[in-house]
Formats: structure tokens, sequence, C-alpha cells
């Protein structure tokens, strides 16, 4: 399965991005696509998940009601949207994919591969 991250960019505060994650290769055993983030100098952390088939959605609570995840399966693609960025929101996004059915979303380990990530940056 390869991940290809896109749609970072630099924004203001208050501000919206939304970020794609288009998957390709044997995805047929993905269950799981999330979004986790790095900030410089922190460990990588659980933003949301969805799952292909019902499209339950997680959220981490620092982002609960202001970003939104979706999916596409025609496509085969994952969006986040992020609205009311704030500058804590800034970190190099990553999605992955899980082929595990009862993965815990939060958890790095439980995902087989990873994109390469983008970079978020929101200014104050």
């Amino acid at each position: 399965v390869q991940l290809q991250a896109s749609g970072g960019g630099l924004v203001q505060a208050g501000g919206s991005l939304r970020l794609s994650c288009a998957a390709s290769g044997r995805t047929l055993g993905s269950y799981f696509i999330g979004w986790f983030r790095q900030a410089p100098g922190k460990e990588r952390e659980f933003v949301a998940a969805i799952t292909w088939n019902e499209g339950t959605t997680f959220y981490a609570d620092s982002v609960k009601d202001r970003f939104t995840i979706s999916r596409d399966n025609a496509k085969k693609t994952v969006y986040l949207q992020m609205n009311s960025l704030r500058p804590e929101d800034t970190a190099v996004y990553y999605c992955a994919s899980s082929h595990y059915v009862h993965a815990v979303v939060a958890v790095t380990s439980e995902y087989n591969y990873w994109g390469q990530g983008t970079l978020v940056t929101v200014s104050s």
C-alpha cells in the first residue's frame, strides 16, 4: 500500500486547510486510515481515523469539533478538513493505513503503512 498525503501549507490562526491521503496498491486489506501529527521535539500523536467500510470516525479530544475526517471509497482517498486552526496545530501530518480489524486507532504500532507527511504551519 502506498499513501500520498498532500494539502499542507501555511495558514493564519482561525483559518482552514484540507488534507488528502490517496491510497494505492494493495488496499484491499486496509480497514482504517488514520491521521497523525508530529510537532518538532514531540512524539507523533493521533489526530483522527476512519474505517473504509462503515465510515466510522474517531477523533482526538484536541481536534474534536474543529477537524472532520471523511473518505471517498471510489477515489481511495481520505480527507481531513481542519477548521479553526491554532498555532499548536503546527506539525507534520501523516496518514497511515491499518490492516487490523480491531486496531486501537490511536496507537501508531497498529498501522502497517505510512505516507510521507505534509507540513501544516499555523501562524499566530
